[in-house]
């Protein structure tokens, strides 16, 4: 039989690998503005990255040119992705390296296949959050399965890091120190163990939607729950557009916007606002924002939910200001009352609706279930996520900078609304502006947790903290090197040190709850920890936590 004339394909011919050669690719954000903000910090970290491997015997090849017409170097967008990956010898040494918040599809592709040793290797800085994609970044590979080592620091220079990129280049591994994890052991009776098994079966009986606005849209594929695992949770997902936000926003007449702005002020809020839309923070846009709050609310009556998350900064940014004053406000109890669309009703009077910032499902989650189990207790409810953003050794110990832009609540910072200060978001990832809530986080106990995906399972972190108070002149130094215009956490980590947090964490954010001791905070951490293990989730205990 003859043979068709078949057009066949041929397989890509890659590039030779050459001995002590390591390949090296950047992922960084969609927004030009972003990228070219973060190029020249970049450039720097390379070049210290190649003086660093040639005086181990090693060469760095860079997998794709710097984009003279754009004016950078990163990865900025999948199908990008997947074209310089096609370029890269299969079985190379592969180095990630991160100097700015990244968006992890952009390389998950390629790494997904990559055969060759992979290492994530981040600047460990304020002023540009290479830690924080880093992070994310080891969770999303982390949820894969695609083995990886990774290392961070902050001048590439000092002992411990030139350790480490020794090893790698050596074994292909970077072995970090695990001695703080242990399981959860088997949890005598209790007080709180009872309400944890009354609550998650409280969960399974009478199930929950989480509403995630156009979900994945910020790059973060290990926010990501999937709906195998997250439905014996007894939790579902409504999937909905921004699109509908925008559209509901612009039903809210500007009356009823202006005495959302008016009941936060008379609560003590400030804001410092302007008249130039391009730079500053202005009446307009405050009003803009009211807008979404109310009709977040409504939407979230309409379809019954329990949490919602917006994902504003890519789609919305173009059309609205931001959406962190709303995350804030929905996730305090003490919040403007939004009346029903019938005006028969406030919708969740006297009560948080709790608000997963980056529309983060792993946050989701973990709110939800702390919003039942703090409000079962008679604690404040309000938790919020933070960026694992920064830190520094401060008189003996270890304080963690903890931001996020949005998600806050009033009631975790100091002086609650009255120490609340609205500031506009930057224009370079936020063009239309819109305020924040910036303050400094109240001095006290917290319980820090992460949800995450691993080994094709639901996995939970949790320990304790505590929130300290710097002097003014430290805090203020620490905002000025990363963002002052945010919220801010000083945070002390009970039993893990800051290398061994970031080896460990499989998340760009963790989620904090406030007690009002440290022996509540210990009960409360017992009945969380006990909840997730009741719906089957395996649990770890990190650092020194009492249990």
């Amino acid at each position: 039989m003859a043979t068709a004339p078949y057009s066949m394909p041929t397989r890509l011919a890659r590039p030779q690998l050459e001995a002590k050669t390591a390949w090296l690719v950047t992922s960084g954000d969609l927004r030009l503005a972003a990228n070219l903000a973060g190029w020249p910090i970049q450039q720097a970290m390379e070049e210290r990255l190649a003086e660093e491997f040639a005086a181990l015997g090693w060469s760095i090849q860079r997998a794709h040119a710097v984009d003279e017409a754009k004016g950078h170097g990163f990865i900025d967008s999948q199908h990008y992705g997947l074209e310089v990956f096609t370029n890269i010898p299969e079985d190379a040494p592969l180095i990630v390296a991160e100097s700015v918040w990244q968006y992890s599809h952009h390389v998950l592709a390629g790494l997904r296949t990559h055969k060759g040793p992979i290492l994530t290797v981040a600047n460990f800085v304020g002023d540009n959050p290479g830690l924080v994609g880093l992070l994310g970044l080891n969770a999303g590979m982390t949820k894969m399965g695609v083995d990886y080592s990774t290392i961070w620091s902050v001048d590439f220079s000092d002992d411990w890091f030139r350790a480490g990129i020794a090893s790698w280049l050596e074994t292909g591994h970077i072995e970090h120190d695990a001695s703080h994890v242990r399981p959860l052991p088997a949890l005598a009776a209790s007080a709180e163990t009872e309400l944890a098994q009354a609550l998650a079966g409280q969960l399974l009986d009478r199930k929950a939607i989480i509403g995630v606005f156009d979900e994945g849209c910020m790059g973060m594929y290990n926010a990501i729950i999937d709906d195998e695992l997250l439905n014996p949770l007894g939790i579902y997902k409504e999937r909905l557009s921004q699109s509908a936000l925008y559209a509901e926003m612009l039903t809210v007449p500007d009356a009823e916007a202006e005495a959302v702005l008016a009941w936060i002020r008379d609560a003590g809020m400030t804001f410092v606002v302007g008249t130039d839309e391009a730079t500053e923070l202005t009446e307009a846009q405050l009003v803009w924002q009211a807008k979404m709050y109310v009709a977040a609310l409504r939407i979230s009556d309409d379809y019954g939910l329990s949490a919602v998350g917006i994902q504003y900064q890519q789609g919305l940014k173009d059309l609205v200001p931001a959406s962190d004053l709303i995350e804030g406000i929905l996730n305090n109890v003490e919040r403007p009352p939004v009346l029903s669309r019938d005006g028969s009703r406030e919708l969740w009077a006297g009560e948080a609706l709790p608000h997963f910032n980056e529309a983060d499902e792993g946050v989701a989650v973990d709110a939800l279930l702390t919003n039942r189990i703090w409000t079962a207790m008679g604690l404040d409810p309000a938790n919020t996520l933070h960026d694992i953003r920064w830190g520094e050794d401060y008189d003996g110990q270890f304080v963690w900078v903890f931001e996020i832009s949005g998600s806050v609540p009033p009631s975790h910072l100091t002086g609650g609304y009255h120490g609340a200060v609205g500031w506009r978001q930057g224009p370079v990832y936020f063009p239309l502006g819109g305020s924040t809530i910036k303050g400094v986080s109240k001095p006290g106990e917290f319980v820090w947790s992460r949800l995450y995906i691993a080994e094709g399972a639901l996995h939970f972190d949790i320990g304790r903290g505590t929130a300290v108070e710097l002097p003014a002149d430290e805090t203020e130094r620490r905002w000025q090197a990363t963002n002052p215009e945010w919220p801010i956490m000083h945070a002390v980590l009970h039993g893990a040190s800051r290398d061994q947090f970031m080896a460990r964490h499989k998340a760009n954010h963790l989620q904090v709850a406030y007690a009002p001791d440290a022996e509540t905070a210990d009960r409360a951490l017992l009945a969380k920890a006990a909840m997730f293990d009741a719906l089957g989730v395996t649990v770890h205990l990190v650092g020194d936590v009492a249990i």
